[in-house]
């Protein structure tokens, strides 16, 4: 088992490999906590509707959360998508760039781990 010190430094090492990688959308704080409860989320399977996922930053303001959205959707990271019988309530859902994203992350994650 790690010890505190090892953990720390592949913690480090991977923020320096995910600062490396070129190419990536440029995510601001609450963008990175925002798409990071979405894909919490969404890795259990759920549907997270545009009101929940204003709720993902809790030290934001919805309207914060609701410009950073708009913010992640022009980034192409997100879609909106109306619900079948409801057209008041939309869902938000991972792009291709979102599971790109998330997968050169995996890949920092996984160098860090072994180094």
């Amino acid at each position: 088992m790690k010890n505190s010190r090892q953990l720390s430094q592949t913690y480090l090492k991977f923020v320096n490999l995910v600062s490396a990688i070129r190419g990536l959308p440029a995510l601001d704080a609450v963008e990175e906590r925002v798409l990071t409860g979405l894909a919490v989320a969404w890795s259990k399977g759920e549907r997270v509707p545009v009101l929940q996922a204003m709720e993902l930053a809790p030290d934001s303001s919805p309207t914060t959360v609701h410009r950073r959205l708009k913010s992640l959707r022009e980034k192409g990271l997100i879609e909106l998508r109306e619900d079948e019988r409801d057209s008041r309530i939309k869902y938000v859902l991972p792009t291709s760039a979102a599971e790109d994203y998330f997968a050169r992350l995996g890949k920092c994650l996984s160098t860090a781990a072994r180094g």
